[in-house]
C-alpha cells in the first residue's frame, strides 16, 4: 500500500492495542490515541512555552509524550498467561487507582491501520470480520456477568447494613434455597453451605448464603453499595470511556437474589471487578482507575501530571479488614488455591458464569 510521510508505528502493537488504540489517516483514533490526540500532535495549549503562543505563531508545537501508568513487565506476564484465549486482565494499584495492566485478547497490531490504501482497507476488513473480535476491548469495553466474583460486593453490604454482624457465625439458610416468591431452588456446588457463615460461604461460594444474604440487606442497600463501587456508571473515563456496568436498580426479591451472586442481570467489565478487589485491598477506600501518569514535550519537560484520587468510599475500613482476611482464605484454603504464590500473601475470589450460550 501507499506509504506516507507520517504514520503512527508502534512497538509490541499487539501487547498494547488495549492501551494506545490506533491511530488511522483512514479510520480516526481510538482509546489513548484518542482522548490524548491534542498532545501527541502538538495541538495541546499546555505544550505551548507561552500563553497564547500558538494564537500569536499560528504554529504547532511538535508533538508531546503520553506516559502511562502501566508496568513493562505486569502488561507482558497477563498477556502471555492468556496465551492468545478470548479474556482479558485488568491490574490496578489500590493505593492510587494506577492502572498496571490491561489486556485483553485476541489482539491487533494497530500499526497495520495506520496509513492509507488497499492494505489498510484490507486489515480492517479481516479485523472485523474475524469471529474473534481482536479489536473488541473485554477489559474496559465489554460487560459479562461476574458470576461469584461479585459476592464480595454483597458480603460489603451485609456487613456494612450489619445483616451480618459475626462473619464467623451462621447464617441460618437453608441448602437448597428457595428463591423468595417462587418455588425455585436455588442449589449449591459446594458441600457445607447449609446454615454457613459468611466467611465460610466466600471461602467455598456458596450461593444459597450470599442469595440469602443480599435479599436481607434489600434493593436499596444492594444498588446503593454496588453503585459506590462502580456498577451503572455511564462516565467513568482512564480517560477512554468505559462500558457501563450494570446492577438493575428495579428488581423483585427472587431477582434480587440472583444478581446479588452475580447472575440476572448483572454485569461488570473487568476493569469494575478489579476495583471491586481493589477497594477491599485499599482499606475501604476505591480509587479511581486512571490509565496516563503524565503528559511532558517533546523535550521532556512535564507539564501535566495526574494525581490520585478518590472515587468512593463502599465500605468502611472495618469491614475491608474482614473482606480481606476471607479473600486470603479463599486462595489459602478455598476455590481459589490455584492463584497462591510461595510467600505471598494472596487474596482472591473465584467466579464462574454462563456466557453467550
Amino acid at each position: 500500500g501507499e506509504q506516507l510521510s507520517f504514520e503512527r508505528t508502534y512497538l509490541h502493537g499487539p501487547l498494547y492495542a488495549p492501551v494506545t488504540g490506533y491511530a488511522s489517516q483512514t479510520y480516526g483514533t481510538t482509546l489513548i490515541e484518542n482522548a490524548e490526540d491534542a498532545v501527541l500532535s502538538g495541538t495541546d495549549s499546555l505544550l505551548a512555552p507561552l500563553p497564547f503562543w500558538n494564537e500569536f505563531t499560528r504554529g504547532r508545537q511538535p508533538g508531546g509524550d503520553v506516559v502511562t501508568t502501566i508496568k513493562a513487565s505486569m502488561q507482558q506476564a497477563a498477556y502471555e498467561g492468556l496465551r492468545g484465549r478470548r479474556g482479558a486482565v485488568a491490574a490496578l494499584d489500590p493505593s492510587t487507582g494506577a492502572i498496571l495492566a490491561l489486556v485483553s485478547t485476541p489482539s491487533y497490531d494497530p500499526e497495520r491501520l495506520s496509513g492509507t490504501g488497499a492494505a489498510v482497507t484490507d486489515a480492517w476488513s479481516r479485523l472485523n470480520g474475524s469471529t474473534s473480535m481482536p479489536m473488541l476491548n473485554r477489559a474496559i469495553r465489554q460487560t459479562y456477568p461476574p458470576g461469584s466474583t461479585f459476592k464480595i460486593v454483597t458480603a460489603a453490604a451485609a456487613l456494612d447494613d450489619r445483616v451480618v454482624t459475626d462473619a464467623d457465625a451462621a447464617t441460618d439458610t437453608p441448602s437448597p434455597y428457595v428463591l423468595p416468591g417462587t418455588r425455585t431452588t436455588l442449589p449449591n456446588e459446594a458441600r457445607g453451605c447449609e446454615n454457613a457463615s459468611l466467611a465460610d460461604a466466600i471461602r467455598v461460594s456458596c450461593n444459597t448464603v450470599m442469595a440469602h444474604l443480599g435479599v436481607e440487606v434489600g434493593l436499596d442497600g444492594m444498588v446503593g453499595t454496588a453503585e459506590k463501587f462502580g456498577f451503572n456508571d455511564t462516565g467513568l473515563r482512564i480517560p477512554s470511556g468505559v462500558a457501563r456496568s450494570n446492577f438493575d436498580t428495579d428488581m423483585s426479591e427472587d431477582q434480587l437474589a440472583l444478581s446479588s451472586i452475580g447472575q440476572f442481570n448483572t454485569t461488570a467489565t473487568p476493569l469494575q471487578m478489579a476495583m471491586v478487589a481493589s477497594a477491599v485491598a485499599n482499606g475501604g477506600d476505591l480509587r479511581r482507575p486512571h490509565l496516563v501518569d503524565r503528559v511532558t514535550t517533546n523535550t521532556g519537560d512535564t507539564v501535566r501530571q495526574e494525581g490520585s484520587e478518590s472515587y468512593e468510599r463502599p465500605m468502611n475500613p472495618a469491614t475491608a479488614v474482614q473482606l480481606q482476611r476471607m479473600m486470603v482464605e479463599v486462595v489459602e484454603n478455598g476455590t481459589g488455591s490455584n492463584a497462591a504464590i510461595d510467600g505471598v500473601r494472596v487474596g482472591g475470589k473465584t467466579g464462574t458464569a454462563q456466557h453467550g450460550v
